[in-house]
């Protein structure tokens, strides 16, 4: 066990606050270590673990991140939970973590002073079994309702390849309604939405009174594959399928936790190049999202404009990289395709021709009352609800809350390029939409200077080596919101953890706050206001409409049941 000297913190900011903790919690930590010049981790003992978090996001102003859980048996210990923290304004992160025992893992719960930890600490113990004592929500999160207890897939011992578990019967607990309430589901198949997801909506008099989410219902297990069977240099590859829209975004933010963790300097070229890629895909991205606001709102002219301008953004991307979406070009110490003479005059050609494309239909779409007043003053979330769940990217920014990983903390090229960030008071759909057409014109500006200043060199790192044991924390700022990917190395060129967690994780927790007391009719267009990226899903839930009961239906039945007609 060892705590870190202050002479050995060289960034003065988080020395004055290492020395702060160091003086009101000292008995508590255990060990004391720093990741990375900015990053600091303290092991505490269990008992001061809500104590420190408690501290550090009221009292230091920190936004929560996630919490990953770790099976760490075969390293000699228990089972333990990072909590990583960002205070923005003076980018640093604080990771806070205490062991549980490996016989019968128990931590106390955070989420009662940090609410934001609520689905990353019942994630946790659905994954690996740690229990959080005093959660105030300990339902299910991840795992399916006829999963068995006792049955952990993230543990170690539990076999990435194993085909099946044997499943039991059980209902996952959601409220039912009171005196005038009735109930109205959508999903996990609506055709006013762009993707699967279950939101349960309690309605009276045609407003919604309550509401609760079900996701989860496919999860893909990336993290577990990763872990058992690929190699370092495998996993950009299946980081960039974990989003269809964003997956650069999740791969640069791999690569950057584990070059971090092992000292790799990446050349100033490869970071350019992968500023610029980052940039053109939250440009398509966001394109798609206002293409699709419009088309909920009725407007589809302005859904074909959007995503007409749209596929010429991709037509660069496949111009530099080879592939429209998915471009495979991010590994460990670089990237592997370089922007030619000609791919960087076609890209300021189209994004002179782009801007003023945007324009005219901002314009439209902004200028249009019978479209403003369907987002004006509906669906807002404040900016201290806001705060509290510690919301990510437009959500964040259209609620008052200037939270940007590009400037809080700058990465690649980010910190060599100026550029506007929206933020927006009103908290509203509207705020929301117009933070996204306002930073088409952010990505436009970063991309035209990392052009114009790319500097020539090499593509990948000379030495690229990676040590076992360290932990790295990659953060990057994707179209949605800030990505998270903490990591630990392991032997035999593999991954020991990998976490992942994506913007919509801290997003979704403050839908069911944006719909209360709304009409019933906007809830399609303000479920959409975060630009939700769901999880595919193969269940639904059935409710008979004489008793109440509800029956949850696998894949198989819906098919069935499909085939004879029964549902549509």
């Amino acid at each position: 066990m060892r705590i870190l000297r202050l002479e050995e913190i060289e960034n003065p900011e988080l020395k004055e606050i290492y020395e702060e903790i160091v003086k009101r919690f000292g008995d508590g930590i255990l060990r004391s270590e720093l990741i990375a010049g900015n990053k600091l981790h303290l092991h505490v003992e269990k008992g001061f673990l809500r104590k420190v978090s408690s501290h550090i996001f009221d009292e230091l102003g920190a936004f929560y991140c996630t919490t990953a859980g770790v099976d760490e048996r075969p390293l000699g210990g228990g089972f333990r939970a990072y909590h990583i923290f960002s205070i923005d304004e003076k980018n640093l992160f604080i990771v806070v973590s205490a062991e549980a025992s490996p016989s019968l893992p128990r931590l106390p719960s955070i989420a009662n002073d940090v609410q934001g930890a609520n689905w990353a600490e019942r994630e946790v113990r659905d994954l690996l079994g740690i229990e959080f004592d005093g959660h105030p929500d300990p339902r299910r999160l991840v795992l399916p309702d006829d999963w068995p207890e006792g049955v952990y897939p993230l543990r170690k011992d539990f076999r990435y390849d194993l085909k099946e578990v044997p499943r039991v019967k059980k209902q996952y607990p959601m409220r039912r309604p009171e005196a005038e309430e009735y109930v109205m589901p959508i999903g996990p198949y609506h055709p006013a939405l762009h993707e699967p997801e279950y939101f349960r909506l309690y309605v009276r008099g045609g407003r919604v009174v309550d509401a609760e989410y079900r996701g989860f219902g496919v999860f893909r297990g990336v993290e577990k594959v990763a872990e058992g069977r690929l190699t370092y240099t495998q996993i950009p590859f299946i980081a960039e399928r974990i989003c269809g829209i964003c997956g650069f975004t999740h791969s640069s933010c791999y690569c950057e936790a584990i070059e971090e963790a092992s000292g790799i300097e990446i050349p100033e070229r490869a970071q350019y190049i992968r500023t610029i890629m980052l940039e053109l895909e939250r440009i398509e991205s966001h394109l798609l999202w206002v293409g699709v606001a419009c088309h909920l709102l009725g407007f589809d002219t302005g859904f074909m404009h959007c995503w007409r301008i749209r596929e010429g953004v991709m037509d660069l991307c496949e111009l530099i990289s080879g592939n429209r979406k998915t471009y495979g070009m991010n590994l460990v110490g670089g990237v592997r395709r370089d922007i030619t003479e000609k791919g960087r005059e076609k890209a300021l050609e189209y994004l002179a021709k782009m801007r003023k494309e945007l324009r005219e239909i901002s314009e439209v779409v902004s200028g249009m009352s019978e479209l403003t007043a369907r987002i004006k003053d509906v669906g807002i979330l404040s900016k201290a609800d806001a705060r509290k769940l510690s919301v990510v990217g437009p959500t964040a920014r259209g609620s008052g809350l200037k939270r940007d990983v590009r400037v809080d903390h700058p990465y690649f090229a980010y910190g060599k390029v100026s550029f506007k960030i929206p933020v927006y008071s009103e908290g509203d759909v509207w705020a929301r939409l117009m933070v996204r057409v306002e930073e088409l014109f952010s990505s436009a500006d970063i991309i035209e200077q990392a052009l114009e200043g790319i500097p020539s060199g090499d593509l990948m790192a000379e030495r690229i080596e990676i040590p076992v044991g360290v932990r790295g924390l990659g953060v990057t700022e994707a179209p949605r919101g800030e990505n998270i990917h903490f990591l630990i190395t392991g032997a035999e060129n593999k991954i020991y953890r990998w976490k992942v967690r994506a913007p919509t994780y801290n997003n979704l927790p403050s839908v069911p706050i944006m719909l209360k007391d709304e009409s019933l009719a906007d809830a399609p267009i303000i479920i959409a206001s975060i630009d939700p990226c769901f999880s595919c899903t193969d269940r639904m839930v059935i409710v008979d409409e004489k008793t109440g009961e509800e029956r949850v239906l696998g894949a198989e039945e819906i098919l069935r049941l499909a085939r004879r007609g029964e549902i549509r």
